[in-house]
């Protein structure tokens, strides 16, 4: 029995859309220098103290902060990928399921024992710590977007003018109650904002979202407007990543982000043509297969080369925007990225899943052990001294083992 959930008969697209794969490309590759821009290291009586470079300049994450964007892709690119080719949805949803999960096995494999390693070669147990968990957090964006693609086959039938005044109005209902003192609630906003977005992408993959010129220049003014408006008058910050001692705007995402991605929408959609043209086609062409892997890694690459710099040779992190720390920069930028191109060239194969066989059940099963599994280490990371991240790593191993293609038996000798 599968799930018999029909295909939308909206006209769709071009089965590949050049600008849907330069935004997830530019957009992941934004997210990792933004990340790699943000720290300070700062040494304190031997613990490891951090702090973000951004904080001083939050403007600089309208534009920096890209998720939006990059979900926006993923929705079109899901919808191609959905309405391309008639197949039922579990099949769909197990082969993008083992697609988003596979890659992780790698980090999980390196990740899990090295924090034992390292504490046994010397290395102090708070840096240690703080690198373990940060490796962890990335994961959230696996989890959400894996809700994003188990719920495309049921949305892509839902009218987005009915969908997305309904998210728009839910958010904006979450952060009344989230601001009112019930911090929890905000994590609701986590299907009603990523999902409006994702929504969005459907859009443009139907060939109903075509704005140009003046008209994609209007809906960036009227987005970030409505991003200042809604700062001004609170309660949401003015940077779009969390700072410490204020709320955040995306962890949980408040409705503030669909603002900004309103902005960042029209400017992505006024510089279409020349966002085309930004990636040379071999740059795009092994970039594009290997997103997956330089997301996942890119924390790792920040670990090594900074750990090698303040642990190894004692260098702190200059005043950022200092004439010093923009000297630096490149340096820094340069030894990441030369990182983070080797571990992709050593991990990148990772991103051709194998073959996968589904069944309501098994996708089913898959679909839950992998959620746990992700959730799982994107609260506690790879941090030692628990069971916890190997309970987590081994319920995504098994999420995907349920959704392997099994080999035939070999037949018995007679």
């Amino acid at each position: 029995m599968s799930m018999t959930i029909p295909h939308p008969v909206h006209p769709v697209a071009s089965p590949r859309d050049p600008f849907v794969d330069v935004l997830r490309v530019l957009g992941m590759v934004l997210v990792v220098v933004q990340h790699w821009t943000m720290p300070v290291l700062l040494d304190r009586g031997g613990d490891l103290v951090t702090g973000n470079a951004l904080a001083s300049v939050p403007l600089i994450t309208w534009i920096s902060q890209v998720m939006p964007l990059v979900f926006f892709a993923g929705g079109a690119a899901n919808y191609l990928s959905w309405t391309g080719r008639p197949q039922s949805a579990e099949k769909w949803i197990g082969k993008r399921v083992v697609r988003l999960g596979w890659p992780v096995l790698p980090l999980i494999a390196v990740w899990l024992p090295l924090p034992y390693l390292l504490g046994a070669l010397g290395v102090p147990a708070q840096p240690l710590e703080v690198a373990s968990r940060l490796v962890g957090q990335l994961l959230w964006f696996l989890a959400v977007y894996l809700l994003a693609v188990v719920t495309t086959p049921l949305l892509a039938r839902v009218p987005a003018r009915v969908l997305l005044p309904l998210c728009a109005a839910a958010a904006l209902a979450v952060d009344v109650v989230r601001f009112s003192g019930f911090e929890q609630a905000g994590y609701l906003n986590i299907a009603f904002v990523w999902l409006a977005v994702h929504q969005v992408g459907f859009l443009y993959a139907q060939g109903r979202l075509t704005l140009t010129g003046r008209r994609a220049l209007a809906l960036a003014a009227a987005g970030f407007g409505l991003t200042a408006a809604m700062v001004a008058a609170g309660p949401y910050p003015a940077s779009m990543i969390g700072m410490p001692g204020m709320p955040s705007n995306m962890a949980p995402p408040s409705a503030v982000m669909l603002a900004v991605f309103a902005g960042q929408l029209g400017l992505a959609l006024w510089a279409r043509e020349w966002l085309n043209r930004a990636l040379p086609a071999p740059v795009l062409s092994w970039l594009a297969p290997r997103m997956m892997t330089f997301y996942l890694w890119h924390m790792t690459a920040l670990i090594t080369v900074g750990g090698v710099a303040f642990a190894g040779f004692g260098i702190e992190t200059p005043q950022p925007w200092s004439a010093t720390w923009w000297t630096l920069l490149p340096i820094w930028l340069g030894w990441l990225a030369l990182v983070l191109t080797v571990l992709t060239a050593l991990f990148g194969r990772f991103e051709a899943a194998p073959p996968t066989s589904s069944t309501p059940l098994r996708t089913l099963g898959a679909v839950g052990l992998s959620a746990a599994g992700l959730l799982t280490l994107t609260v506690t990371g790879f941090t030692p001294g628990t069971f916890v991240p190997a309970a987590g790593s081994a319920a995504l191993a098994l999420g995907m083992a349920l959704l392997l293609r099994r080999r035939a038996a070999a037949p018995l000798p007679r």
